[in-house]
C-alpha cells in the first residue's frame, strides 16, 4: 500500500468517525458523557485537519474548484424555495 493511499484511507476513517460522534453527542442526554464525547470530536477533527494539510501538501488531495457567483446564487435561490 502507497502513501497516497494510506493518507486516503485514514482521512476517510476520520471523516466517519465524525460523523458517528455527531450522531452520538446528539442522542446522549448524560451531559459529562456528552462533554466527552465533544472533547474527543474536537480532537479527532484535529487529527482531521494535520492529515488534510499533509494530504494538500503532497498533492494526495486538490480540493473542487470554487463555486461561481452564479452558482452560488442559484443553490440560494433553491434552497430558500423549500
Amino acid at each position: 500500500m502507497d502513501e497516497k493511499t494510506m493518507v486516503s484511507d485514514t482521512l476517510a476513517g476520520i471523516n466517519g468517525e465524525l460523523v458517528r460522534y455527531g450522531e452520538m453527542i446528539s442522542q446522549t442526554e448524560n451531559q459529562q458523557l456528552k462533554q466527552t464525547l465533544k472533547q474527543i470530536r474536537n480532537q479527532c477533527e484535529t487529527s482531521q485537519e494535520e492529515i488534510y494539510q499533509i494530504a494538500r501538501s503532497k498533492q494526495y488531495y486538490v480540493p473542487a474548484a470554487k463555486a461561481s457567483r452564479e452558482e452560488i446564487e442559484h443553490v440560494k435561490m433553491i434552497l430558500s424555495q423549500g
